[in-house]
């Protein structure tokens, strides 16, 4: 039998059999305390009856049955170990890597300027709150407890097991064009090394309806900002944008004739990126966690340099005043909420199942109400902070150009890091190079530690599915899988397909399996049960603004969310570009498989529970298992006196 090692006490690896072993060498006496004997290697398990894992020894056995005869289980029969962070600061400084991202830099200072600037601020707080910590401590509690990934915890509720494989699937969704983002950064940072820049001037074959973005001021007086029409329409476009679309993307008008072949510089830079994130993850949390502070401090050290030099570039102070000015007519619109909701859940990456993946290596005593409160704050404080730095740099560019708005110096678009940073960048008078290469390296770290949680995430389902597997093995497939797929996205109309596959497999479902998350934790669960688990792991029990969270306001405000994201659901489109009927209709498969595993799991789970009638499995499958609490079987024996007791 295949077994895992937590701390020196080995369980059994079978799904929902976790902790199911206690040393040889305890004695369990009638008044129910135990007496631990140390013995030397080798030693040999006994594994728990029945009646000491539903916390009842001592009690007498009935007339006329037998005693249950403990089975001796041998080293040679489970050896293999779970992980665990080699010191607590490594899941902090990696939970920071995968929370402070992408999003933090190129999309929530332009998420705060459409919604009020300095006033989105206040409601991004609120929900911050009110969604984001309140959750985020959920998940570390549940995973740290448990010792679970993200499918197996829901042995709290086998019935709601649908909501891990369906973050599951998510999740892949998100890693397969993940790496080809990557990829665009990695060409970008590359191409920054070359002087002059090879976006700041047009070449001769996108004339005349191209304008250098290197130019401060175009031949009519007007500054040489990107425009975020096609050429193809007779409008001038910057030569970023040319850049991006047709040297990089080699983009096509459309993909009804297909996609084209994936271009060999972008897949090179696609293999580049998940050679990273493999050699990140050869082994497991171990490497992981070492990695961790290189990816979540770097970032800051070149946000600090980038601050500090736009800072003193002259109209920069312009540039970062415009963003913190608030709008205060904009603070009761709910486009506002709705943006700050949003942008609250993407950018902490909660209920992806990464922070129940990551908190479940930790130590069982691990303060994890520490933790969750310095990396929601350090995630607000990253966006502040990466929005000072790109508009001290685009209150530059509006002086440069002679523009008196610094809203409209660069448009918000699918392009933004790719054609109006770079544009802002051109237009720099001194080392344009250095900082081009510092802003993606920056990028390329942020991403990379995403990845690499993201990545960390599927490999521990694996592994906890399928234990003898290795993590270098895990690591290795993925990583395959995630090139093959991944270039897809690489050519000449892969952003048509990442376009399509983001709208249907991730940002679609991603909120209604993150109700059916808060409804299996806070209801199924529920609120009253994970109060006890809490005070048991950490020796304290959640106050009533957590209760208050997890049951009521936290799953209200997503629900009011989804509710408003489906009144305001728009057809997809690309650069006002209808997609073929073939392609929608794929894209709602992919809908469908992921939300359909709520009900497929649901229905296995009640099938596989014991009971005589269909009622007493559902209620069951309601319930947790068995085996279900802390990993370590010692451990795990107390919780359950402590459950019985209180």
């Amino acid at each position: 039998m295949e077994g895992r090692d937590n701390n020196a006490f080995i369980g059994d690896s079978s799904p929902s059999i976790a902790g199911q072993f206690r040393w040889n060498g305890n004695t369990v006496p009638a008044n129910g305390t135990t007496t631990a004997t140390v013995t030397s290697v080798p030693v040999y398990l006994t594994e728990l009856t029945d009646v000491e894992l539903n916390g009842a020894a001592g009690k007498p056995v009935c007339e006329g049955e037998s005693p249950p005869v403990p089975r001796t289980v041998t080293p040679s029969e489970g050896a293999s170990d779970r992980d665990q962070w080699g010191k607590g600061i490594e899941f902090l400084m990696s939970c920071i890597a995968m929370s402070v991202g992408l999003g933090n830099v190129w999309r929530f200072p332009f998420v705060a300027l459409e919604n009020g600037g300095g006033a989105f601020v206040i409601p991004y707080i609120i929900v911050l709150l009110l969604v984001g910590k309140p959750v985020y401590y959920m998940e570390m509690i549940i995973g740290q407890f448990s010792s679970r990934g993200s499918v197996k915890v829901y042995d709290m509720a086998p019935i709601m097991r649908g909501v891990g494989f369906g973050q599951l699937v998510l999740i892949c969704t998100l890693i397969t064009y993940y790496g080809s983002l990557m990829a665009l950064i990695s060409r970008y940072m590359f191409d920054s090394f070359l002087s002059p820049l090879p976006w700041a001037y047009c070449r001769t074959e996108w004339l005349p309806g191209c304008v250098d973005a290197a130019a401060k001021v175009d031949a009519s007086g007007a500054s040489g900002v990107t425009n975020p029409n096609n050429s193809n329409n007779g409008t001038i476009s910057s030569s970023s944008e040319w850049y991006f679309t047709k040297i990089v993307l080699k983009e096509l008008d459309g993909i009804d004739d297909g996609i084209g072949l994936p271009d060999l510089r972008l897949t090179l830079f696609l293999v580049l990126s998940w050679s990273m994130v493999l050699l990140i993850l050869i082994k497991g949390v171990k490497s992981s966690g070492k990695a961790s502070y290189f990816l979540a401090l770097f970032p800051y050290l070149v946000m600090t340099v980038l601050l500090i030099r736009a800072c003193t570039l002259p109209g920069a102070v312009d540039g970062i005043v415009y963003f913190l000015k608030p709008q205060w007519d904009k603070i009761l619109d709910p486009k506002v909420w709705y943006a700050a909701v949003t942008q609250c859940f993407f950018s902490l990456s909660i209920c992806f199942g990464n922070i129940i993946m990551y908190s479940s290596y930790n130590k069982f005593r691990h303060n994890v109400y520490r933790d969750a409160t310095i990396v929601t704050s350090i995630d607000t404080f990253t966006s502040l902070l990466a929005g000072c730095t790109i508009f001290g740099i685009l209150g530059h560019l509006a002086h440069v150009t002679g523009s008196s708005d610094v809203g409209n110096v660069v448009k918000s678009d699918a392009g933004l890091a790719f054609i109006s940073y770079p544009e802002a960048i051109a237009k720099f008078e001194v080392l344009p190079q250095a900082f081009s290469v510092l802003f993606f390296l920056m990028l390329f770290v942020l991403g990379i530690g995403s990845n690499v949680a993201m990545t960390s995430c599927v490999m521990t389902v694996i592994k906890d599915q399928f234990p003898r597997v290795r993590n270098w093995q895990a690591a290795i497939t993925i990583a395959v899988c995630g090139v093959l797929l991944g270039s897809i996205y690489v050519t000449p109309g892969g952003q048509y397909i990442l376009k399509l596959v983001d709208y249907y497999g991730a940002s679609s479902i991603a909120l209604v399996l993150a109700i059916a998350e808060l409804i299996a934790i806070g209801w199924v669960y529920g609120v009253d049960r994970l109060c006890k688990d809490t005070e048991f792991m950490l020796g304290h029990r959640p106050n009533l603004y957590w209760r208050l969270c997890w049951r009521w306001i936290t799953p209200a405000l997503m629900l009011i969310i989804l509710i408003y994201n489906l009144i305001t659901l728009e057809p997809l489109m690309y650069k006002q570009y209808v997609y073929p009927t073939i392609a929608y209709d794929i894209g709602w498969c992919i809908f469908a498989f992921g939300l359909l595993q709520l009900p497929i799991w649901a229905i296995y789970a009640v099938f596989k529970q014991s009971g005589k009638t269909i009622t007493d499995k559902i209620k069951n499958s309601l319930k947790p298992t068995a085996a279900w609490g802390p990993l370590d079987p010692t451990t795990h024996y107390e919780y359950k006196k402590f459950i019985d007791e209180d």
